[in-house]
């Protein structure tokens, strides 16, 4: 991995994107559904892509908006659509786009009061609100987002009536009927003009910001955060959930320091990440150098992505934690600070989240439920309480009310953050203290994650890897234990490979959103270890999806 010059210093002016250009693309550019990079294609997290490079413009919006109005009206979705957009500079005309379609299919909408950007936790917990005690009439979603991504990205989600992600055969029949709509010039697209969509009598506003923040005492101890007067900064990094901290700290009476509030599409504020690449990644400290300055001036500091899904933690202690440590920690603390959750809650964890999970949830007594990467995976186990927490490496998390019963069935940024200020005050350490204290006891796990460039067909033939693939018994000195293609917790494929030793193991597998491949890497013996590991793996990889 091939670390640029830019990475961890403040945007330069030649790295910010054109944002007139990026806008006119999107309604100017028209993508043609016979070349497999400008079609609709749902990945781990919805449709994604740039208007630049006729991967996400107007018309793929249009199409998948209609698409997902065939798809409601085939299985009976009755109720009110809930939409949110975050502040991507694609995001607010692709909302504009979808309203115009979802209107002229007569969909009930509820779109944001003052058109706030919305997080994509608050459409879960708005369908999940609406929803509960019926069974007729039900809510789903769309949020306009390409999470973390650059920001020339643009991105497309649905979530279904179960207020989660959507599963793969739910993506795979929107997907298929988009691109038959994109193949015929967007023939059999309903549409009005913007105009007479948002004054439909079909379209409505929703208070999504204070119906949220108001529920949020039923999933954390302010009490608690509050008593222990905690210095608490965040930086929104620019996204969705701008105001909702501002919000949370008046309606709570918390300590609470919102250190960015600008909302700027170039997101010019931001460190560069490892590649040169602007992008909002909270776990990345290279994204993050702004965050970690923080760590001298409060007791705990926190970020969130653009639409809010996924946090970074930095603490006076330990400075950011790699999500997977901090997803070990919010594990330890939940399940012995929540007595009203379901005894048989499981943990659900993704097959390239810490082995220090797996770790924890036997010292609980807890049962671990491991899938492939997708939130998704989480969804129905969140929703009906079998899963007390569902968590990926890549920092996104949420869990259940402290009632048991569901709170968000998509990522939430926001309260695994809250979390770390709540387990700080009732506890007295931070989150870094906490799980040098997990390590001491059950092992310190050394991890790393490396991105390289894949194409394509480089990417689709990394996705197929099977465990016959790996000949080799022995991987970085210790027997090979296990070989997976499949998640033992729900026997999905995880497209790609892991491979597991007594202490250590890695994964690989294509990014289902950039032109990049990732192998996960852990072990519990060493830094050279963990060297060792990824130099084998990668060896592998690169000589299995070699297209010479």
């Amino acid at each position: 991995m091939t670390i640029s010059p830019f990475a961890g210093k403040p945007a330069p002016a030649e790295l910010l994107v054109d944002i007139p250009r990026l806008v006119t693309a999107y309604y100017t550019g028209q993508p043609d559904a016979s070349i497999s990079t400008q079609r609709v294609a749902f990945g781990t997290s919805g449709h994604r892509g740039s208007s630049f490079d006729l991967s996400f413009n107007e018309w793929h919006v249009l199409a998948i908006s209609q698409a997902i109005c065939l798809y409601r009206e085939a299985q009976g979705i009755t109720g009110p659509l809930f939409v949110g957009i975050d502040t991507h500079a694609l995001s607010t005309p692709a909302g504009a786009s979808a309203l115009e379609v979802l209107a002229a299919n007569g969909v009930t909408v509820m779109i944001a009061e003052g058109d706030e950007y919305t997080p994509t936790p608050a459409v879960s917990h708005a369908i999940l609100c609406y929803n509960r005690g019926r069974t007729s009439g039900l809510a789903d979603g769309i949020v306009i987002t390409p999470s973390h991504n650059p920001p020339q990205s643009g991105g497309y989600k649905y979530n279904p009536t179960n207020g989660g992600p959507a599963d793969t055969h739910i993506t795979k029949w929107i997907e298929a009927k988009a691109n038959e709509l994109l193949a015929n010039k967007l023939a059999g697209v309903k549409r009005i003009s913007y105009e007479q969509a948002l004054k439909a009598s079909t379209t409505h506003r929703h208070d999504y910001l204070n119906t949220y923040v108001a529920d949020l005492i039923n999933v954390i101890d302010f009490d608690a955060i509050r008593d222990a007067k905690l210095r608490l900064g965040v930086d929104p990094l620019g996204g969705a959930g701008v105001r909702y901290w501002s919000a949370i700290a008046e309606h709570y009476r918390l300590d609470l320091d919102v250190v960015n509030k600008q909302v700027d599409s170039t997101f010019r504020f931001m460190t560069v990440d490892w590649d040169g690449q602007i992008r909002m990644d909270p776990s990345s400290s290279h994204a993050m150098q702004g965050l970690i300055g923080l760590k001298e001036r409060f007791d705990v500091a926190f970020a969130c992505d653009p639409d809010h899904d996924r946090h970074g933690i930095v603490t006076p202690s330990g400075g950011l934690l790699a999500p997977n440590n901090y997803l070990a920690v919010a594990i330890d603390y939940l399940f012995q600070n929540r007595p009203q959750w379901r005894a048989d809650a499981a943990v659900g964890k993704t097959v390239v989240s810490s082995g220090l999970i797996d770790r924890v949830a036997k010292r609980l007594g807890r049962r671990l439920y491991e899938v492939p990467v997708g939130f998704k995976w989480f969804a129905d186990g969140l929703f009906d309480g079998s899963l007390g927490f569902g968590g990926e490496e890549s920092a996104g998390a949420s869990f259940l009310r402290k009632d048991g019963g569901v709170w968000s069935t998509d990522k939430d940024g926001l309260i695994p953050a809250l979390l770390a200020a709540e387990m700080t005050a009732r506890t007295g350490r931070d989150p870094s203290q906490i799980y040098r204290g997990l390590t001491d006891e059950l092992g310190e796990p050394f991890s790393v994650r490396v991105d390289a460039k894949a194409n394509p067909e480089q990417k689709a033939l990394l996705s197929k890897l099977s465990p016959a693939q790996v000949t080799s018994t022995e991987l970085a000195g210790e027997k090979i234990q296990s070989i997976l293609s499949h998640a033992p917790g729900n026997d999905q494929a995880i497209g790609g490979l892991k491979v597991m030793t007594e202490n250590g193991w890695f994964a690989a597998r294509p990014s289902g959103t950039e032109d990049i491949y990732k192998i996960y890497a852990e072990s519990f013996i060493g830094d050279d270890h963990l060297k060792q590991l990824v130099a084998e793996a990668q060896t592998l990889v690169d000589g299995a999806i070699s297209t010479k």
